[in-house]
């Protein structure tokens, strides 16, 4: 049976790859993906998770933004935490990203429980995770013990339906889901470069294959929705209309004639 190693560990080898010509690839597409979904999420505090490679709330505009590492070798002025205790307040998170956090923990489903502990109403969590069923995963799996893994040996992949029925468990509503990355599994930039045509036809022809995928989601409490304001525009009352004159009515003379003749 595989032993586990423990979190900081794994986060150490995971930022380790990703380094690498297929880690930088990788590193690219979630980068494209936080930027896109976490613009226009609106709140006070976000909390990302994970290697300090990703910048995942770069494009956010909170005004108290955090990122935590479970590594204390990678740990440059941000926080130092675990992602199983969080040591935050009930519902005081707006925003909480897991870069590649769940396959590396020890325990994934209650780092989930504790985001959704810390997470307020309608709170937003974005993961991120190596996907199993994907050329990566396949050459991960069949050729163990044969050749230097590809990936990071010490992670366990969840696959995504296993992710999004835990979080449904927990009461959170999938707004996104998308896989990328579908390559094969290559190890030098010039290969990376010339397959890169597969990620175009992948996300049309197979688009839950690619070797990484991300969730967006939503914090849902039963008897509570968030609702906007409804912006509606006055309609302009109609001027009071003054009514015209009658001209066929005898004109009235109300000056007197001040000479008799």
């Amino acid at each position: 049976m595989k032993t586990r190693m423990s979190a900081p560990a794994s986060i150490g080898a995971l930022s380790i790859w990703l380094q690498t010509p297929p880690g930088k690839y990788l590193l690219a597409w979630e980068q494209a993906f936080m930027d896109e979904h976490v613009a226009d999420l609106f709140g006070y505090h976000a909390l990302q998770i994970g290697p300090v490679q990703l910048d995942a709330l770069q494009a956010n505009r909170m005004p108290h933004r955090w990122r935590a590492s479970l590594n204390i070798e990678e740990n440059v002025g941000q926080l130092m935490l675990d992602a199983e205790d969080l040591p935050f307040p009930a519902e005081s998170l707006d925003l909480v990203v897991l870069s590649h956090v769940l396959e590396f923990s020890a325990d994934p489903h209650q780092v989930i429980r504790e985001v959704e502990r810390v997470l307020i109403p309608e709170g937003h969590i974005l993961v991120t995770g190596f996907n199993p069923y994907s050329l990566w995963g396949l050459r991960q799996r069949t050729l163990r013990g044969l050749c230097k893994p590809y990936l990071p040996e010490e992670g366990e992949f969840l696959t995504l339906f296993r992710l999004r029925d835990w979080m449904k468990l927990l009461s959170f509503d999938i707004q996104h889901s998308k896989a990328g990355c579908y390559i094969p599994a290559l190890a030098q930039q010039k290969w990376i470069e010339r397959w890169s045509w597969m990620d175009t036809i992948g996300s049309r022809w197979w688009p839950f294959a690619g070797g990484v995928y991300a969730v967006d989601a939503v914090k849902r409490v039963r008897g509570m929705r968030l609702i906007g304001p409804s912006w509606k525009t006055a309609k302009p009352k109609p001027a009071a209309t003054v009514p015209a004159a009658n001209t066929n009515a005898p004109c009235i003379n109300t000056q007197e004639d001040t000479h008799e003749g």
